[in-house]
């Protein structure tokens, strides 16, 4: 495929009135994974081809560090979607998770863009290593884990965000990025080096990175 064909060059009305023409439900997911991917433009113009094919849409960043995806897909497409996304050795059973809400004007098109990192940190590549990372709780084990007081809690989402609801006890950084966000976390923590911490955010892609 050439690269003219890669880039949709619908303008916004266009993109609305085919939604409004679909027949058939959609379904909402995201997904991230923390991976080598050697040839990011390689990989997004690879997705991208693969993707148009399923008429997917939504909003995907890729970059060396992994990819961070965020997409709408025909309901009946679904089955053969993830058979596709398994044939990369980058993302063989990625956890995906599901919307809640289904909305079938979610995203209009598909961008697929290659990102220097998927989250802004500031960081150097050599301060962080993401195969020693955190450990993943589920919902239980994190209820189980805050109610030991010697633990401390961190909200890793941006002030406008913990403002609308946190834990108890939680240390929500005034920040309004994740750039800002680590070295406030760092500055705070540097005397409970020997505590569990507990990291929360949105999706999980933020506290993964904090935690290397």
């Amino acid at each position: 495929m050439s690269k003219n064909k890669l880039i949709n060059r619908k303008n916004k009305s266009q993109l609305v009135e085919e939604l409004k023409n679909e027949t058939f439900k959609r379904k909402t997911c995201s997904f991230y994974r923390y991976v080598n991917i050697k040839d990011p433009q390689y990989m997004r113009d690879t997705l991208l081809e693969e993707w148009l094919k399923y008429k997917i849409l939504g909003r995907v960043y890729v970059a060396k560090e992994g990819i961070n995806a965020q997409i709408s897909i025909p309901e009946f497409y679904w089955h053969e979607y993830i058979e596709s996304l398994n044939k990369h050795n980058e993302f063989t059973s990625i956890h995906i998770k599901n919307a809640l809400y289904e909305h079938n004007y979610s995203f209009i098109k598909l961008i697929i863009r290659v990102k220097n990192k998927l989250v802004a940190d500031g960081i150097n590549e050599l301060e962080y290593n993401l195969n020693n990372v955190g450990k993943h709780l589920d919902a239980k084990e994190f209820n189980d884990a805050i109610e030991d007081s010697s633990s401390i809690v961190v909200d890793m989402r941006n002030y406008y965000e913990s403002e609308v609801g946190h834990f108890e006890r939680a240390i929500c950084p005034d920040v309004a990025t994740f750039k800002e966000a680590l070295p406030a976390v760092k500055k705070e923590l540097k005397n409970n080096k020997y505590n569990k911490i507990l990291l929360y955010c949105t999706g999980g892609i933020r506290c993964e990175k904090a935690s290397a």
